[in-house]
């Protein structure tokens, strides 16, 4: 029999059925266990959670029943679904950007449990990854820039999760790009989300260490793909999902890792996962690193489809992003500086910029200009600027008020 009430009823003993409220704001990736750890107990009190389903022929009762709330005692489990997802008609940039800050903050809780999960050695829940993916999935198909450029901006403290959720992100756009189906969309989302769950094994000294790894490190670090395979063999059916975690570090010349497989060995579906981990890594400040501009990543990444990465699936992957992706700094023909804030949906070599600094006279321009390129014949972009060579602290601050403003829709990815 089944019995809803509401956090502040649970006790020790308890048998959970379900979680109520939003699926994200659970503090566990598990919804059905013996509430038998007083942490457990303090967290879900302490949640968003509102009030759970406790299973009465498999746990206690609450302490007096004249607490309960009116529900009744059921005689069959209620239904509990995950909640209504947003659709995927097109959205402005701006209204996106502000759905996508609110899921990235979701997702990188629910990330950190999933990895503390694994930690502690339980199974990976698969149902609410799925709810997850599809989360990240409409959102790319809403608009295709706003949250693989929110997810971006991650910090050094939150590299290892928002990792996970930016490569899931970057594998919807490339896998739409690609013409996939609606299927193969999730799965290819789903092996973004979940290729580095085996860092969930590593020495979390190592795994946080603010410096360049040594080889012994380096070593350990290069365990994660089977460590992610061991944890994941037994829970997901999908072996093509277990291949790219297994092999997301296998190269096209065969000098990658674990089994130095060698180009068509490779799976498709891996070969993707290698080029958006290798753009989300080197393009996010690490504690060792500042990440390199999306512009300046797509150039140097474009050298290493000699031997490194899959050109047929790299050249999709610049179609998806597109060649001044947004956060690029250009210079422009005119001796001014600019920030990409939104693409053009009809031109990839005439997004819409923020044009902020004069070159031919030192100085900012007061105010910043938002500009659209396709609209303005005389102003064209000549090169990528490295940021590295500039002193500008605040390029993410300028792109960002700019495509806060953005109302303009962008195509669904075709």
């Amino acid at each position: 029999m089944f019995k809803k009430i509401t956090v502040q009823q649970l006790r020790l003993g308890m048998y959970i059925h379900a979680l109520g409220g939003a699926w994200i704001h659970h503090p566990f990736w598990r919804s059905t266990f013996v509430l038998d750890n007083a942490q457990d107990l303090q967290q879900l009190q302490a949640s968003a959670v509102p009030e759970v389903w406790i299973d009465l022929s498999k746990g206690l009762d609450v302490l007096d029943d004249r607490q309960s709330p009116v529900h009744p005692i059921e005689t069959t489990p209620p239904d509990i679904t995950a909640p209504d997802l947003l659709g995927t008609e097109p959205t402005p940039l701006g209204q996106e950007i502000a759905q996508a800050r609110a899921l990235c903050a979701q997702a990188h809780d629910a990330v950190m449990a999933m990895f503390s999960e694994a930690r502690m050695g339980r199974t990976v829940n698969m149902e609410k990854n799925s709810i997850l993916v599809q989360e990240i999935t409409n959102s790319v198909l809403r608009n295709p820039d706003a949250l693989i450029s929110v997810a971006r901006l991650k910090t050094a403290d939150n590299y290892t999760y928002m990792h996970s959720v930016a490569v899931s992100a970057l594998m919807v756009a490339l896998a739409k790009q690609l013409g996939f189906d609606e299927a193969k969309i999730h799965q290819a989302a789903m092996a973004g989300l979940l290729h580095d769950i085996g860092k969930a094994q590593a020495n979390l000294h190592i795994l946080n260490k603010p410096g360049a790894l040594t080889d012994d490190e380096f070593a350990h670090m290069k365990r994660h793909p089977e460590a992610g395979y061991e944890l994941l063999k037994h829970t997901i059916a999908d072996q093509a999902v277990l291949d790219a975690c297994l092999h997301h570090h296998e190269r096209i010349d065969g000098r990658g890792y674990p089994h130095r497989l060698q180009g068509d060995a490779v799976s498709e579906l891996a070969r993707m996962n290698a080029i958006c981990d290798v753009y989300d890594a080197i393009t996010s400040n690490r504690p060792y690193k500042h990440g390199w501009s999306p512009a300046v990543a797509l150039q140097r990444m474009a050298q290493w489809c000699h031997g490194h990465l899959d050109n047929r699936l790299f050249s999709a992957f610049v179609k998806a992003l597109g060649v001044y992706p947004i956060g690029s700094l250009v210079r422009l023909n005119n001796g001014e500086l600019a920030v990409v804030y939104a693409p053009c949906a009809s031109n990839l070599l005439t997004p819409k910029v923020v044009r902020f600094y004069d070159t031919t006279r030192n100085q900012f321009l007061c105010p910043p200009k938002a500009t659209d390129l396709s609209c303005v014949a005389h102003l064209r972009i000549l090169q990528r600027e490295d940021p590295d060579h500039w002193s500008f602290p605040d390029l993410d601050k300028i792109w960002q008020a700019a495509a806060a403003q953005e109302t303009t829709a962008c195509p669904v990815l075709e």
